[in-house]
């Protein structure tokens, strides 16, 4: 059973809590979104700067980001999670969204000749490492919500799992047990898949006691 999104906790300062903050912002209120940005600016830059690698797409999508809280604060909803998971998340779509438009634009403006050029040095690899991203991406979305949004923190982010516990606003040890249930679930998933792929089955080899 998934644990139940915890009230928003209020900075030790007596600082208002996001979720405060998130509503004054609904009413209009500028200093609030201010204060969401001075909280939040520096780890979705962090966090879109590790997907875009460019600094400039990076800063776009962060603008974006809280651009669209600004216009629609309402999108977030405090029973679904805390406000920091929410933000991450959309910084997250974002950027993989700017670097697949990159992508498809590049793509685009290469010049097309009738010359066939050989295949580049390891291409074979890189054909390899796109597949086995294409089935880590399949097996992600079997995870429960709670259990993908740590491993998308700490994996794709690059969060500490202390980052990821303040980001999502719960306890160490919570974010540790939903990461140990993650990976275990994904190498069920993905060593099936790998299974299939070889023919080979789960059972029929046996290095120890089945569990």
């Amino acid at each position: 059973m998934a644990d139940s999104p915890g009230p928003p906790v209020a900075p030790c300062d007596g600082r208002p809590t996001d979720f405060e903050l998130v509503q004054r912002l609904a009413q209009g209120d500028r200093p609030a979104f201010g204060a969401l940005y001075d909280r939040y600016g520096t780890p979705a830059y962090s966090l879109a700067r590790r997907i875009c690698v460019d600094p400039e797409l990076a800063e776009d999508v962060v603008q974006e980001a809280f651009l669209a809280l600004w216009r629609h604060p309402a999108r977030f909803d405090p029973t679904r999670g805390s406000f920091g998971t929410w933000l991450m998340t959309l910084v997250h779509h974002r950027a993989v969204d700017a670097v697949r438009k990159e992508n498809t634009q590049r793509r685009r403006t290469v010049p097309l000749t009738d010359d066939v050029s050989p295949p580049a040095e390891g291409s074979d690899h890189q054909a390899l490492v796109s597949v086995v991203s294409a089935e880590v991406r399949a097996a992600l979305r079997t995870l429960p919500e709670e259990q993908r949004q740590v491993i998308a923190l700490a994996y794709l982010g690059g969060y500490t799992q202390c980052e990821v516990a303040k980001l999502t606003g719960v306890p160490l040890g919570t974010v540790k047990s939903r990461t140990f249930a993650a990976i275990r679930r994904l190498r069920g998933t993905l060593g099936n898949l790998w299974a299939g792929e070889t023919g080979e089955t789960t059972g029929a080899k046996t290095t120890g006691a089945n569990r």
